[in-house]
């Protein structure tokens, strides 16, 4: 047996989790419920967290939508001090909006939620054809 493969690494600073989901509403359901979870096995509060990833993957499934791509969810912990949450899709040449929509309009409100729950938030394009939406949560006290 190979000594090098077989010595334990040590703990690191990060946890992370990552998955590929369909951009349908029950892939945006699934990446709430799947968040969630982990960050409850992870010992994490998850009620913000809950909220902005149901924000940002329905984002996903109905404006960074394409036939036969999936969109990305990734969460990070760094050094226990702040979560990372990123949904990436495949139509980078969609930016979010991020100006208050008109007041009779039905939705368009989802990433004033997300600003409103999030220490940090924003777009960051690429690789073509993708974008990442992310928020910060710190859970330091």
């Amino acid at each position: 047996m190979n000594q090098q493969t077989a010595t334990p690494q040590g703990p690191t600073d990060e946890r992370t989790f990552t998955v590929l989901l369909s951009p349908t509403r029950r892939g945006a359901r699934l990446a709430r419920l799947l968040a969630v979870a982990h960050l409850d096995l992870w010992g994490l509060p998850s009620d913000s967290a809950a909220h902005i990833v149901a924000e940002l993957a329905a984002n996903a499934s109905v404006h960074g939508r394409v036939t036969g791509r999936d969109f990305q969810l990734r969460l990070a912990v760094h050094a226990d001090s702040r979560l990372r949450i990123e949904v990436i899709d495949t139509r980078g040449d969609r930016l979010p909006v991020t100006t208050p929509p008109d007041h009779h309009r039905e939705g368009g409100r989802g990433l004033l939620i997300v600003a409103a729950l999030a220490d940090r938030w924003g777009v960051s394009p690429g690789p073509v054809p993708r974008k990442t939406v992310w928020a910060e949560l710190d859970l330091a006290p």
